[in-house]
């Protein structure tokens, strides 16, 4: 009996230290056109069909130029019609992987095995493995992702542990979150912000491209609300400062992708501050496609975040197709109203051979005084084949503890 009594007081007394201290384990992992088995199967069955021939739907746009030749994109505007037909229309083409999704070719499919695509999703239930079983992570929101089926799938022995959700969309792409079922003591509530989607070029009326929607995933943990908002932001416009590869914009520039997340920024901002008045502990965090970091670390008076001079803290007044005029994104989200942002500091990996600084953590100004410790994240290696023929991801996953 009274060995009984010491080990349920240890146990109580754990529980009330946990009460306290409560450690939440996050992840965001861009896994790159992850889908089932018959996803994979279909977009073969596509790309392969002759009129198709593996042809690239995007328009190349040539170094240091902020649109593409016309030839080019007429072009793509071909191969995305003889893509659209092969797959029995427009709508039912959104919902197949684009034939360069995977950086397949002809000759490569025709050399590579039947099971290029098992490999893939071998990496990704290895790496989500590792991110559960070593790094204790709870969370994993993800980007680049089809469908609920896909993240079960991936989460392989631990699908039985966690639940799993994703925002329903039009396109292949989509966010999603899998979680520890055992970490909230309700049910975790999904979501989504179709806000976020917004048609991609607002003067082809016919067009079916949306971006990808948000995802909010809340869970109760203790006694309180705790809200994970999952993005995956327009590509193409990532750097503030010129790089060797690429010129460095504003959202305010010429650029066509700079304008299209420029259209993101309003809906975004009003987002978080719903969720902020709602949920004062959240969490922010996806492929950003920015380096807001880049935006961060510059010293910017309040009136030079927006071109029209305006207070960054003060609604955004958007134009007729919804633009804005914020030249710096991190600097809106981080107006301090109804709370501060803070991001969870990078760190690169040399193991890692992923993109550099579009995957962000960012918590609210109630998270950070939770923590006892200096925020850090760190960047892990996919697991991935030296022979293999389509990439795991070409993102790693980055990861984060927070103190409760």
């Amino acid at each position: 009996m009274r060995r009984w009594q010491a080990v349920l007081g240890a146990s109580l007394a754990s529980l009330t230290l946990c009460g306290h201290a409560a450690e939440l384990g996050v992840a965001s992992f861009n896994i790159a056109w992850a889908g089932t088995e018959a996803d994979f199967s279909e977009h073969i069955r596509v790309c392969t069909t002759p009129a198709v021939n593996w042809c690239d739907t995007r328009a190349r746009i040539p170094r240091g130029a902020t649109a593409p030749t016309p030839e080019e994109d007429a072009r793509a505007k071909q191969c995305q019609a003889d893509f659209d037909a092969a797959s029995g229309g427009a709508a039912k083409a959104m919902l197949v992987a684009p034939c360069n999704a995977y950086r397949l070719t002809a000759s490569k499919w025709k050399k590579g095995p039947p099971s290029v695509h098992t490999e893939k999703l071998e990496g990704l239930r290895n790496t989500v493995n590792g991110l559960i079983r070593d790094q204790g992570i709870d969370v994993i929101a993800f980007q680049e992702v089809r469908s609920e089926a896909a993240i079960k799938d991936i989460l392989g022995s631990h699908a039985a542990d966690f639940d799993a959700c994703v925002a329903p969309h039009t396109a292949f792409q989509t966010v999603g979150f899998a979680w520890r079922r055992s970490v909230s003591s309700k049910p975790g509530a999904c979501k989504p912000e179709p806000s976020l989607a917004i048609k991609e070029d607002t003067k082809a009326a016919a067009s079916l491209r949306y971006l990808r929607p948000g995802l909010a995933l809340s869970l109760t943990i203790g006694k309180e609300t705790v809200t994970l908002m999952n993005v995956h932001l327009k590509s193409g416009c990532a750097n503030l400062i010129d790089s060797p590869a690429f010129k460095g914009n504003e959202l305010t520039d010429d650029r066509a992708a700079c304008q299209v997340l420029n259209r993101q920024v309003a809906p975004l901002e009003n987002w978080v501050d719903i969720v902020a008045t709602a949920s004062p502990l959240f969490v922010l965090l996806g492929d950003f496609n920015r380096r807001v970091d880049e935006e961060a670390a510059q010293k910017l008076a309040a009136t030079d975040v927006r071109k029209d001079h305006t207070d960054p803290a003060s609604p955004n007044r958007t134009g007729p197709e919804g633009e804005v005029t914020s030249r710096f994104l991190w600097q809106e989200l981080s107006d301090g109203r109804p709370s501060a942002l803070f991001q969870v500091p990078l760190a690169e990996s040399p193991d890692c051979k992923g993109f550099v600084g579009l995957d962000h953590i960012l918590i609210s100004e109630a998270l950070k005084s939770r923590q006892t410790a200096p925020l850090s994240s760190k960047k892990l290696k996919i697991d991935q084949k030296d022979a293999q023929v389509i990439l795991t991801s070409d993102h790693c996953p980055r990861v984060t503890r927070l103190t409760l």
